[in-house]
């Protein structure tokens, strides 16, 4: 966990960024990363060097050749500001835009249209030294750097694109419970943070994954996959998940909804995902595999039908979705829940409350969990309905005792269809059959017993002559007053 020291440093870099004339979130973040990422490849350099030495034998493939040494973060950090600001901008800047420009690393390739904007010396200058001050060797206090920073994107994305709470993404990740031997994908990735929770998941869970030469090969070149139109984004989750201790991550700039993305199809065995909420498509420009699946214009229903088409058989999806997605009455609404129910298996809904996603939006979703089987197997569908999270659901989003989390993660892993079935509870099984009945409605209302308590009132006769008592009272009191005050 970064300090609170840091923390303030940070506040006043972003500070600084905003003075010269640069409030976008999301450029401060990118020039920022771009800066990490410098530091990384001296970090990089330098172990290379040590073990150079220690076998007294040359650097094997070094990232700085003779002559660059002025390229070097450990080199260029002491410079004075006008000096430091010349030799990043006209000399570090276009070696890392063109490092590796050949490789298939997804940060080298997203950094073709990356462009430096920090305006000023003085400004470089304290971004280099905050960075400098830092323990880069730390994964977690990298990690937990670059989160904080993540955090200040106040304001919604594109088309209701919403950054995901990090302890959602974390129950998310706990119910589905990837192993090292899985395939994790999120089509609309974003800054990378379902990858990198499931990444550190995968690390605390199996420690001996590291160890393994094939599973840690897998783990840092063959299992995260993800895809998001916007390259500012692409640039800043590959970073993300480099100093989150994931190498080479496959990440694409592209819109995973069309005709373009249509080959990866049967890929993975795990998806995790937070797509966009609104917003729609052109039939032409959606791939046509999804649009026989369920033809519409709607985003959040074509990423549904995209994960389907996504997942390897038996593979399992975690997906946030708006709520209108549970109980649409239009044809695609109801014909994509009926393809999720029927055709393969539905595992589980969990109600979120509205205030999930506050300062961003108020907007009401739920989680559905489900497995790709191509044969069916619904049976009873597992239902939960989150009144809290841990967190105020206020705009201030401040920490609060009341958390239906470790309930969800309990009852989750002890669910028992066979047994006591109480809807009136907060968790609950609710036959296919009865969904079928109700047009494949997913929303917990539906099925939720609501208990209501019986109140005995007095007879009328009796009310009125409390109200008459009363008006008696009221009136000496008034009277007593009058006496007094005249």
């Amino acid at each position: 966990m970064i300090t609170g020291e840091i923390r303030s440093q940070v506040d006043k870099v972003w500070n600084a960024f905003a003075a010269g004339g640069i409030a976008n979130a999301l450029t401060v973040i990118e020039q920022i990363t771009y800066l990490l990422f410098t530091k990384r490849l001296d970090d990089l350099h330098t172990a290379k060097e040590k073990q150079a030495n220690l076998l007294k034998a040359e650097i094997e493939d070094p990232i700085f050749t003779e002559g660059q040494d002025h390229l070097r973060w450990s080199r260029f950090k002491d410079f004075e500001a006008e000096r430091m600001f010349e030799v990043y901008r006209d000399d570090v800047f276009p070696f890392i835009k063109n490092l590796n420009k050949d490789e298939s690393s997804a940060f080298s390739q997203s950094m073709a249209d990356a462009v430096f904007v920090i305006p000023k010396p003085s400004l470089l200058s304290a971004v280099v030294d905050l960075i400098s001050e830092i323990n880069m060797d730390d994964r977690d206090t990298k990690g937990d750097l670059y989160e904080y920073m993540l955090g200040k994107i106040a304001t919604a994305g594109r088309n209701g694109q919403f950054r995901t709470p990090r302890h959602i993404i974390r129950m998310m990740i706990e119910m589905i419970a990837p192993t090292p031997k899985d395939v994790i994908a999120d089509p609309s990735c974003g800054t990378c943070g379902f990858l990198v929770e499931a990444g550190e998941y995968l690390r605390e869970q199996y420690p001996e994954m590291l160890v393994n030469k094939k599973e840690r090969e897998h783990f840092q070149s063959g299992m995260f996959h993800g895809s998001d139109f916007d390259a500012t984004m692409v640039r800043i989750g590959a970073m993300n998940m480099m100093l989150h201790g994931i190498e080479a991550p496959d990440l694409r700039g592209d819109d995973s909804l069309s005709q373009d993305a249509d080959s990866f199809r049967d890929a993975y065995t795990v998806i995790l995902a937070n797509p966009p909420f609104k917003g729609s498509l052109n039939y032409d420009e959606t791939a046509r595999d999804l649009l026989q699946l369920c033809k519409t214009k709607k985003t959040e229903l074509l990423f549904l039908a995209l994960m389907l088409s996504q997942l390897k058989a038996g593979g399992r999806c975690a997906v946030i979705v708006p709520d209108g997605v549970l109980f649409g009455g239009s044809k695609a609404h109801q014909k994509i829940r009926k393809e999720i129910v029927d055709g393969h298996k539905l595992d589980a809904v969990i109600d979120m409350p509205s205030g999930v996603f506050k300062p961003y939006a108020g907007v009401s979703t739920a989680i559905l969990f489900f497995t790709k089987t191509n044969s069916g197997g619904t049976e009873n569908v597992w239902f939960y309905q989150m009144e809290a999270d841990g967190l105020s659901l206020d705009d201030k989003r401040e920490p609060v005792e009341e958390n239906d989390i470790p309930d969800v993660l309990e009852q989750w892993k002890s669910r028992d269809a066979s047994a006591e079935n109480d809807r009136k509870t907060k968790s609950f099984f609710v036959p296919v059959e009865e969904i079928r009945e109700n047009k494949f409605d997913l929303s917990v209302n539906r099925y939720k017993e609501i208990e209501y308590e019986e109140v005995e009132y007095d007879p009328p006769l009796v009310i009125l002559d409390k109200l008459e008592a009363l008006e008696k009272e009221i009136a000496n009191d008034l009277k007593e007053l009058r006496g007094m005050v005249s």
